[in-house]
Order: C-alpha cells, then structure tokens, then sequence
C-alpha cells in the first residue's frame, strides 16, 4: 500500500469544509441510486453554505486524492465517488487496526 498516496487522501479529508462536501456527495450518489438522477454540485453546494470559488477548490483537492470524479453536463457538474479509492482506503484501514503497532 502506497502511505504517501494514503496520506494525500487522508489531507483531503482533514479540512472539515472539504469533508462536510465529500459525505454531501456520498449521500447524494447513494440517493441517485435509488432515484436514477445525478449528484449535480449546484444542489449540494446550497446546503454547505460555501461560495462557489471555494466548492471549486475543494472539488480540485478531492478529485486530485483521487477520491472523486467530476465531469460537466451541459451547464452542471456531476461528481461521482472513485468508488475503487473507497475500496483500498478500507483495505489500508484494515491493515491498520486500532490498538496495532
């Protein structure tokens, strides 16, 4: 497992801003699952309470952790969790129990 890949991804997460938009599109992808529509930003980033220059700069920092995806749709950004990271950051965490040295 690559630490200095981990320890980007683990930055990424470390502002609370940038958390709070990364569980908001966790929760909206999980939503569009069920309903067959988008996790379109416009949408997340009216309850966040953040200006769109800082949304933008905080999507920059997700997608390059890897940890999301984001293309345009016409006038709309979409964003999709890298579901593959998800996967190696619980096999990293796995590794890594609680209590080992």
């Amino acid at each position: 497992m690559d630490t200095k890949k981990m320890a980007k991804i683990f930055k990424a997460l470390s502002n609370p801003n940038r958390l709070d938009l990364y569980l908001q599109i966790v929760k909206q992808q999980e939503a569009s699952y069920k309903t067959g529509s988008d996790c379109l930003i416009c949408e997340i980033s009216k309850s966040l309470n953040i200006g769109a220059p800082t949304i933008s700069h905080h999507l920059k920092e997700l997608s390059n952790a890897e940890l999301i995806f984001t293309e345009r749709r016409g006038k709309y950004l979409v964003a999709r969790i890298n579901e593959e990271m998800v996967s190696e950051v619980s096999e990293f965490l796995k590794l890594h129990p609680k209590g080992s040295s």
